[in-house]
């Protein structure tokens, strides 16, 4: 392995995306070479992150160990941050991964602070926290230790077997605040995976992983999403999905329609052209003024998801965490 100093760009965000932003901050990091992946370790300036209305998620806080993801989902919201770094949205994302490798101090110290209230943080927003950088860096034990001795309810977000390896962390957490897991399944369709999700593990692969932290005991539901318009929304894709995560025992299912922000556009319609070229005019017009598509499009499709997650029992199977959780410990079910 080989490793160098090096000055990293790190950029502070902009009012308005018009390319790729000026460097305002230049920070000295150590960059480690693993292969076709750069990490730059750098020490976080703040743990605990408000995650954007705009981003549309349920979630209002985030705990980030890594930015960028070895994944390399073309459809990250993520990809959009790198470009606030001075690196690329594109293969920088996938391959130039951001390392905070103090983070679990840094976030004691805000746990602690006197002005945090105690709500409930998503783990793993801006880079899967179990990506391959995770096996070298070891920074989610310490994250979740942090977050159990201060009774922080969390909610680990990942797409990789990874996770099982702090499964018996994830379970003594459990025991003194809420804990949860939300494993991304859009769709079950692996040819889909292969070109859209390159780095990630099946979506069948990722439903045994459901299956398995709800066997010990630890609730996983399904983050349903991206579900993708005129590729993944009909009726039957729905229902296979839904159908799935069903099997797997997922205690929630929370879908979301594809959002395409500055970065995560060029990545997936580049895909797009390249493998359904015949949609590139009417993804276009769905997407011509924003990141979202229509509300009327969205409601309709959650409407859908929820009405099949009402037939197939989605939830029902939490009324053994119900008996042995305290009520102000449940989860909220979908």
């Amino acid at each position: 392995m080989r490793v160098l100093l090096a000055v990293m760009r790190w950029d502070a965000p902009t009012l308005h995306d018009s390319g790729p932003a000026r460097p305002r901050v230049e920070r000295q990091a150590i960059t480690r070479e693993f292969g076709d992946i750069t990490c730059y370790e750098v020490s976080a300036r703040t743990a605990i992150e408000a995650v954007p209305a705009a981003a549309e998620l349920p979630y209002a806080w985030a705990v980030s160990p890594y930015r960028g993801c070895q994944t390399g989902c073309r459809y990250c919201a993520a990809r959009k941050g790198h470009r606030y770094l001075g690196l690329d949205t594109g293969d920088d994302f996938d391959t130039k991964i951001v390392v905070k490798t103090d983070l679990a101090d840094r976030l004691r110290r805000e746990l602690g602070a006197a002005k945090w209230r105690g709500d409930a943080v998503a783990v793993g927003l801006n880079g899967d926290c179990y990506q391959g950088a995770e096996e070298v860096y070891q920074l989610m034990p310490k994250i979740i230790k942090a977050l159990a001795d201060a009774a922080n309810p969390f909610t680990v977000l990942t797409k990789s077997p990874l996770i099982l390896r702090d499964l018996p962390l994830l379970r003594e957490a459990a025991k003194v605040t809420r804990v949860s897991v939300a494993v991304s399944v859009g769709f079950v369709d692996d040819r889909l995976r292969r070109g859209l999700e390159p780095g990630a593990v099946s979506p069948q692969r990722r439903l045994e992983i459901c299956a398995a932290l709800n066997e010990a005991g630890v609730p996983c539901g399904v983050l349903m999403a991206p579900i993708l318009p005129l590729i993944t929304d009909s009726a039957d894709h729905l229902q296979a999905t839904v159908r799935r995560a069903a099997e797997a025992g997922a205690v929630t299912l929370t879908p979301g329609v594809l959002r395409l922000p500055s970065g995560a556009r060029e990545a997936f319609m580049a895909w797009l052209a390249r493998d359904h070229p015949g949609l590139v005019p009417r993804y276009e017009e769905l997407y011509g003024t924003g990141p979202l598509t229509p509300a009327d499009y969205r409601a309709r499709i959650a409407s859908q998801v929820e009405s099949l997650a009402a037939t197939y029992g989605i939830g029902r199977a939490s009324k053994q965490w119900k008996r042995r959780r305290s009520p102000d410990r449940q989860l909220t079910l979908v």
